[in-house]
């Protein structure tokens, strides 16, 4: 499994996690890829050194399609099921993967922003972490349909996200909605919010305890939850359902949206 994470996003040791306790259950041997630089040109390389070991099976997030196609292409070339997860959705036949387990990005973009607007939001920014990113692009896109937004970049860095969200939020005085599209982008960003003494409507995508911290204090509307655990886990298992029984699912596996609110925040 080779994952875009970088290392500091708390949102992948749980897809880790997830192919980990998968690939116990069935008896498999699993290896967790991630490049810490974040390089797209460094994980291509990873997925083309993964395939040279012949593996059963590759799974692999694929949020820049036009920098990883070909290693993956060259993978599935040499006879090596591919899997794709997380992000690149709308790219994962092109590519020649099996099929994708992940959430339909832009759907849940809309989804976010039609409850934001529902909850009196009218003019928003959208903190981004990953730029090259079409999965996050396609959830602040999706957000905009609904609430005019702006694209801030956050930069992935938790020790930077509040000081650049700051400046976003100083730049832009008349917003009163703020998406953020990671777990730690929702931390930073919150922080720079706190800090300004503001008041905007909140909402952020994924999970981590202080997510759920947030939304228990009121300070986060609600989260979109993809369950990145099973992102990690159901492509183990579909690969070993593939080699043991010849079967596949008939389709991709859409693992969210599902929204985390006050309500049942805390059963999750």
């Amino acid at each position: 499994m080779i994952t875009h994470g970088e290392g500091k996003d708390p949102f992948w040791p749980v897809v880790q996690k997830g192919g980990e306790d998968a690939a116990r259950h069935v008896g498999a041997d699993f290896e967790y890829i991630f490049n810490p630089s974040g390089d797209m040109g460094d994980m291509a390389k990873s997925i083309t050194a993964a395939a040279a070991t012949q593996p059963d099976g590759i799974v692999v997030s694929l949020p820049d399609p036009d920098a990883l196609g070909q290693a993956i292409k060259d993978a599935v070339a040499a006879g090596i099921p591919v899997i794709t997860m997380n992000s690149g959705l709308e790219s994962s036949k092109e590519v020649g993967a099996l099929m994708h387990v992940g959430q339909p990005e832009f759907l849940a973009g809309q989804s976010a922003g039609a409850r934001a607007k529902a909850e009196g939001a009218t003019k928003g920014l959208c903190f981004i972490q990953e730029a090259y990113n079409t999965a996050l692009n396609d959830r602040c896109n999706g957000y905009g349909e609904a609430v005019p937004i702006k694209l801030v970049d956050s930069s992935n860095d938790p020790a930077t996200i509040p000081t650049r969200a700051a400046a976003g939020l100083q730049a832009n005085p008349d917003v009163d909605a703020v998406l953020s599209v990671g777990p730690h982008v929702c931390v930073g960003v919150q922080q720079a919010i706190d800090e300004l003494g503001m008041s905007v409507h909140h909402s952020c995508f994924d999970l981590s305890p202080p997510v759920m911290d947030m939304i228990n204090a009121g300070k986060v509307k609600y989260t979109i939850d993809q369950q990145q655990f099973l992102q990690g886990y159901l492509p183990i298992i579909v690969l070993n359902l593939m080699h043991r029984n010849g079967t596949l699912p008939g389709n991709s596996i859409n693992s969210g949206p599902g929204f985390v609110t006050l309500s049942n925040v805390a059963q999750v």
